[in-house]
């Protein structure tokens, strides 16, 4: 067999599973087993998880067809795609992690400093003062401060220069510092 009838018989498998409901099955129910177990050893063993992201690769996997140039087995590629959705996993993860560290260090430093924590007025008032900012500057704050960004990812993000995203994040502290002191006085 050589390289090129190898790539024909790939690109073929795969076409034909989305020609029809019933391929597509067939296809399904050939591939799933050993996307499924590549993803179960790697999640930790946790099965409602692997199979989240089985589907999440399948539905990925179909969106980019036009992709998959046969050079590999199709399962090789499937479990290509499994590992950016379990990286994407973990990353959440780690950002959910790292917020929920940060909410307890605040806590804690509300717990122990000498004065009362905000009152449910002051939280609104910090609500307010957010929703009251353009909304690249609420998202520039909302990466950067709350998320814990690098300036460079913010910028990725948002499609801008890293020196443009600098400066919005400074308009933006500025703006709300502002906004916060001028609803505190409000009362």
């Amino acid at each position: 067999m050589t390289t090129r009838t190898t790539v024909a018989d790939g690109l073929d498998e795969l076409q034909a599973a989305l020609a029809s409901d019933r391929a597509f099955e067939a296809w399904y129910e050939r591939t799933f087993p050993r996307l499924y177990a590549y993803l179960f050893s790697r999640c930790g063993r946790d099965a409602t998880l692997a199979e989240e992201l089985s589907q999440q690769t399948f539905i990925a996997a179909i969106d980019q067809r036009s992709r998959y140039d046969g050079r590999s087995d199709v399962v090789t590629w499937l479990c290509g795609i499994a590992r950016h959705k379990l990286a994407d996993h973990f990353r959440a993860l780690e950002r959910a992690e790292r917020r929920q560290m940060r909410l307890q260090v605040r806590q804690l430093e509300l717990d122990q400093a000498p004065f009362a924590a905000p009152a449910p007025d002051d939280r609104s008032a910090l609500a307010d003062a957010l929703r009251s900012l353009p909304a690249a500057q609420r998202a520039v704050l909302a990466f950067v401060v709350l998320d814990d960004m690098p300036v460079s990812e913010a910028a990725r993000l948002m499609g801008k220069s890293v020196a443009a995203t600098h400066s919005l994040l400074h308009r933006a502290r500025a703006n709300f510092s502002r906004a916060y002191a001028e609803g505190s006085n409000d009362d």
